[in-house]
């Protein structure tokens, strides 16, 4: 089955839309793709060179002149680009320049351009895309710290001489890699070494992993384990104890000894100047989580239940003051240890099958006009006397030319199928009929019929 390079990399988008839902990552404003930004990176390019900071090669690619900027190259990883040796058997002028264009190469997709048929280098995507949404500046920048250099170096280049200003991002955050308990490789499926998000979701919560990356500096790497993940288990559970025991207490059901409610207090007070301080240093979430789970230990020590009158009075309000904070703490966090959590999404079914129906619908139209092709004059509607007397020659060729002219409809429809089909979305064509259904991992999930 073939397959177009853009539908097949929407399948790889949505595929990574819902692992990153399923983990309860919040979706970015807006999303951006290099494919829809083509002539704005050409005139981003086109910008770099009139300033004379990129020069054209003869075989069509274009490259960035890291050597003639140079007066801020290496601003994050110290890289000097004086000290590097020249470029061998490349069209490049020095060995640190870095393509902004690359000449097409045969079977790979590729736009027309002013240097000729190529598509974008690889840091140069980011620089345009991330300027057409943000403009001249950037306040703050993220990444794994492999992309320090060259990706990161090499974008600051860029829009700083596009842009002409001194600083182009105000922080750059890089974060550690994950890595596999007793390998000093990080996961990637090049080594193989790797589990997937929805594998991963069959043991553990996204909570759980969550838990797991707030207990260390996002710009370490961090070690995955089964005892890992237990730890991340254990402390929810502990919070999760706690809220339940404090809201129980609140309304009555638990009866314990008076508090004292001036440690609870002078403690909470404490915990939010510790968890400020500490995603002041650097987003130290460990330190953080730390803080309220030394919070909560507290509070747990004051609610000894006890066999007691039950109209002694509670301290409602220190308890109701420090669940309301903890809360809030994971909230922020995209974790919920509330009463009532909302489930976001939900079955889509019923809107996806009538999308469908309407395309499939718009499909069997254009498809059945391409395909209505009169055999002789006579039997097409409205024709004329004279028409019908035409040298029988002249018909077949009249015919050969409408399907000639119609091929390109009947082409886009096959085309439509066979996408369509890659997200297992299976149309079938009879004659006047068309039968549509979506199968996952072999097992039909719907199907539908439309008559012309």
């Amino acid at each position: 089955m073939n397959i177009s390079p853009l539908a097949l990399a929407r399948i790889y988008e949505e595929d990574f839309k819902q692992d990153m839902a399923a983990l309860k990552v919040l979706p970015p404003t807006v999303y951006m793709r290099v494919t829809d930004n083509i002539p704005q990176i050409i005139s981003f390019i086109k910008t770099i060179i009139s300033s004379g900071q990129a020069y054209a090669t003869s075989q069509g690619n274009v490259y960035f002149d890291v050597k003639s900027w140079g007066k801020r190259y290496g601003v994050l990883t110290a890289i000097n680009p004086d000290t590097q040796d020249e470029a061998v058997d490349s069209d490049k002028r020095h060995g640190k320049d870095f393509a902004l264009w690359k000449a097409a190469k045969p079977q790979e997709l590729s736009w027309n351009s002013p240097w000729g048929k190529g598509r974008p280098g690889w840091h140069i995507e980011c620089s345009t895309i991330s300027s057409a949404v943000f403009g001249k500046q950037l306040d703050i920048h993220s990444g794994g710290i492999d992309l320090a250099f060259p990706h990161h170096e090499n974008e600051i280049a860029q829009c700083e001489v596009y842009h002409q200003c001194e600083q182009w991002g105000n922080y750059f955050l890089h974060s550690g890699h994950l890595h596999v308990k007793g390998s000093q490789e990080k996961m990637s499926k090049s080594l193989k070494n790797y589990i997937t998000i929805k594998d991963f979701l069959k043991k553990c919560s996204s909570d759980q992993f969550r838990m797991f990356c707030l207990r260390g500096r996002y710009s370490s790497a961090v070690e995955f384990s089964e005892e890992s993940m237990e730890d991340a288990k254990n402390l929810l559970q502990a919070i999760s104890s706690f809220i339940r025991d404090a809201n129980d207490y609140i309304k009555g059901q638990l009866v314990c000894d008076p508090v004292r409610e001036d440690i609870l207090w002078e403690k909470l007070a404490n915990t939010k100047v510790t968890v400020k301080a500490a995603f002041a240093d650097d987003f130290d979430t460990s330190r953080a989580v730390a803080a309220i789970m030394d919070l909560i230990h507290h509070g747990n020590r004051q609610l000894k239940a006890v066999t007691k009158d039950a109209g002694s009075p509670r301290s409602s309000v220190v308890y109701g003051s420090i669940i309301s904070y903890i809360e809030g703490f994971f909230n922020a966090l995209g974790m919920s240890f509330g009463e009532t959590q909302v489930a976001l999404g939900g079955d889509k079914s019923a809107v996806l099958s009538s999308v469908i129906e309407e395309l499939v619908r718009f499909r069997m139209k254009v498809r059945h006009y391409a395909l209505a092709l009169p055999e002789t004059a006579d039997t097409v509607p409205g024709e004329s006397a004279a028409g019908a007397e035409e040298p029988k020659q002249e018909q077949k060729e009249k015919r050969k030319q409408l399907m000639r002219e119609r091929k390109p409809l009947l082409e886009a429809c096959d085309s439509l199928r066979g996408d369509l089909a890659a997200f297992g979305i299976h149309i079938k064509d009879r004659a006047a009929v068309s039968t549509w259904e979506i199968v996952e991992g072999g097992q039909t999930e719907k199907q539908t019929e439309k008559k012309s």
